[in-house]
């Protein structure tokens, strides 16, 4: 796709988000890799639902504000997932509702806050990881994010949210999208016996694509 595509999808999704919830006011976050291997990002405060193509952030890998209106603070730890994963080409940061709620949980497994039981959540996702609690812009979510990107499609900020990756940026709102679906039941079904998946059915799902 040309950058003008990929302007233009940004602003679709990003409204489509927000018309269904996903996003509120100003928060969350969204980028992709440019052709020209820059990256393409939501200004800082932007809305999901009134994005404007030509004014979205352009940036370097290092962070340098290349064009556009001025990027998100957190837009250094998308840069430091893509300095440690080259098969991501797209990240979602949200403040969703089921996902936030999940977050603020206490005795969540750092090693996975969600216990596969659907199989879209494991061809998906995979594991969510959840970062401990650090304000928001804090150079530190960058050095954790950068540790655990290369083994993740997905993480949980303690407190604060989501973030998703992907092979486009179609895919990663798919797989935030799931996750948020996932999220939500898992907190509909808390205190209930649920029948989580064995590892032998986790084993059979992975690779099987999505």
């Amino acid at each position: 796709m040309t950058e003008h595509q990929l302007r233009a999808q940004m602003v679709t999704l990003a409204r489509s988000m927000f018309e269904r919830g996903y996003a509120t006011g100003g928060a969350g976050n969204l980028s992709l890799k440019l052709p020209n291997g820059y990256f393409l990002a939501t200004p800082t405060g932007s809305s999901f639902g009134r994005l404007d193509a030509e004014r979205l952030s352009v940036v370097d890998i290092e962070g340098n504000h290349i064009s556009g209106d001025r990027p998100s603070k957190e837009v250094a730890f998308h840069l430091a997932i893509y300095r440690n994963n080259a098969d991501c080409k797209a990240i979602v940061h949200l403040h969703s509702t089921y996902l936030t709620a999940l977050s603020c949980l206490e005795g969540l497994d750092p090693d996975n806050a969600i216990a596969p039981f659907t199989p879209y959540y494991v061809m998906r996702v995979g594991q969510l990881p959840v970062i401990p609690y650090l304000r928001p812009g804090d150079p530190r979510i960058a050095e954790e994010l950068a540790k655990r990107a290369a083994d993740y499609r997905a993480f949980l900020l303690a407190n604060h949210g989501p973030v998703v990756t992907g092979s486009s940026l179609i895919d990663a709102v798919d797989n935030a999208e799931e996750l948020e679906e996932t999220a939500k039941l898992a907190l509909i079904l808390e205190g209930k016996a649920i029948r989580y998946l064995t590892n032998t059915e986790i084993d059979d799902l992975k690779g099987r694509g999505k």
